[in-house]
């Protein structure tokens, strides 16, 4: 599954009224962290529904009354998202301590193509939430039903489910309180659960006390240029950080739902033994702690699959899963001796490389890239562009206004293809693809227009990103859930391909690792084959 930008949106409007700032709800300030929503506060009934459970029993929001309700919408087979929302509201009940009997948790099927019974209870009992919670579907027609009463878009993007990750609170009278969407960032689920505990808190009677004393200010990430000590499963430690290239693989015991993961893990040995033979980049194994359904899942796993030839480091807290951009699982990420992200790859969604394939890939992420060409030869590849690309290459790697500025900006480029890279400065897999963008942007820039839309970044680390990575036009400055207008944006980085016409007719997902390929969704999209 990838994840669906976040939109409460229907034909231009939010379809539930959102009332003022609660005073019980933090105010997003300077430091609240980029990817933590802080809840928009909802007045109204909450739509009624009656569903099956993983239990196969008839589950009505009517029965809950008198309990608040944490509502999320989920792709039972999710491996992005789902699993930090499902975390969270569980976290949210702890921390609610005998409170927590007050209140329900509810997740409704967000997967088209995956809504029997024994879909909602294999993704419930691989997250140790059996008996926590209400997994509800039904017919595909009953849940399209409830997915537009709580304005829950969901499509197939490239065989890939795409959803709208809103978690909504519904209080013990069954009116809406508030609506969150969430974010994929790991080290963020503690103060999502925060969030949730204090909101359910605030309409139970007595607002009992949430056992939290978590910041929502922004969490500092472990980036591949940092230190880091992982403890080791099995015991010791692990070191990475710069001074040798690596493989790393990131995974959680639960991603066995949707793939042989025990197999292929014992089938990376293969690379793990070439790698030591040939001096290629060792591999370290990463199990994501913060989404693991309790502390003895990953032991127990381990101990079924047996020794590996390679270490398993243990990410308690997600830092490192964010730092090196981690946006599903399994996911690889290989670095430089520099830490420097070379090259990624998504699993889940692209399927197991052969060991021979893994290689390949890596090898050829190793490959000294070709030389930057002078901005002199730049200017002079570019010369004579028609004056509305002109204009945009005289902007080169500056740092314009927000996204009205940019919606402007589209418009007075109808007549021209155009491509929007969505990027941040801490975006390991952003910086990996850039100059494939740089250099394109050169060989097309005469007829493609380029823009870039920095999204959920600091403005004085995006210009510094800018400054080290020039590029011949410039970026904009945005929040994903504002782009919602343009297109379906999903996690960082994102490609948004723009025909003639203004139309959007194509949103790539993920790193571009080769000119190869992006030259071909250029071509295709950009240009129309032409």
């Amino acid at each position: 599954m990838s994840l669906l930008a976040a939109v409460l949106i229907i034909g231009g409007s939010l379809v539930y009224r959102a009332t003022r700032s609660s005073p019980r709800s933090p105010a997003r300030s300077s430091n609240f962290a980029l990817n933590l929503d802080p809840g928009t506060p909802l007045r109204g009934p909450a739509p009624a529904f009656t569903l099956r459970d993983q239990f196969d029993r008839t589950v009505s929001l009517r029965d809950f009354r008198g309990k608040a309700v944490i509502l999320a919408f989920n792709d039972s087979e999710c491996t992005t998202v789902c699993p930090l929302t499902t975390t969270a509201m569980v976290e949210a009940q702890r921390l609610l301590g005998p409170a927590a009997a007050h209140v329900a948790l509810l997740g409704i099927d967000a997967n088209p193509s995956a809504t029997s019974i024994a879909d909602v209870r294999a993704y419930s009992e691989l997250h140790g939430m059996t008996h926590l919670w209400h997994f509800l579907t039904g017919s595909l027609a009953q849940l399209k039903q409830v997915w537009k009463a709580y304005s829950i878009d969901v499509a197939i993007e490239r065989g890939q489910i795409d959803h709208t990750p809103a978690l909504y609170v519904i209080d013990p009278s069954g009116r809406l309180a508030k609506v969150y969407l969430t974010q994929m960032a790991y080290s963020t689920v503690e103060q999502q659960a925060a969030l949730l505990a204090q909101e359910v808190a605030s309409l139970l009677p007595g607002h009992p006390r949430v056992a939290t004393s978590v910041s929502y200010a922004q969490i500092p990430t472990t980036p591949p240029t940092a230190h880091a000590q992982l403890p080791r499963a099995g015991g010791g430690s692990i070191a990475l950080g710069p001074g040798r290239a690596r493989l790393l693989a990131f995974f959680a015991t639960w991603d066995s739902e949707v793939t042989d993961l025990a197999g292929r893990l014992k089938a990376l040995g293969g690379y793990a033994r070439t790698a030591a033979a040939r001096g290629l980049p060792a591999l370290v194994a990463v199990d994501e702690a913060t989404v693991e359904p309790s502390p003895a899942a990953l032991t127990r796993f381990l101990g079924e699959l047996g020794p590996l030839p390679y270490p398993v480091g243990i990410d308690r807290d997600g830092r490192l899963a964010d730092g090196y951009g981690v946006q599903d699982e399994p996911w690889y990420v290989l670095v430089s001796g520099s830490g420097k992200i070379l090259w990624y790859y998504d699993v889940a969604t692209s399927g197991w490389l052969s060991t021979r394939s893994l290689i390949a890939h890596v090898r050829a992420a190793l490959a000294q890239p070709a030389a930057i060409a002078s901005q002199t030869a730049i200017r002079a590849q570019l010369a004579g562009s028609p004056p509305p690309l002109a204009a945009l290459h005289a902007q080169a790697g500056q740092l314009l206004g927000g996204t009205p500025a940019l919606m402007a900006r589209l418009r007075a480029l109808r007549g021209y293809p155009v491509v929007v890279n969505v990027w941040a400065s801490w975006c390991g897999p952003c910086q990996a693809e850039f100059g494939i963008f740089a250099s394109a942007s050169v060989r097309y820039g005469r007829r493609v227009a380029f823009l870039g839309v920095n999204a959920n970044d600091e403005p004085q680390a995006a210009r510094a990103f800018l400054g080290q990575h020039p590029v011949s036009y410039p970026s904009y400055q945005s929040a994903t859930p504002a782009l919602s207008g343009l297109a379906i944006v999903q996690g960082l980085p994102t490609t948004i391909f723009i025909d003639r016409s203004g139309k959007v007719v194509s949103v790539h997902s993920g790193q571009y690792n080769t000119e190869g390929s992006l030259d071909e969704d250029i071509a295709g999209y950009a240009l129309g084959g032409s």
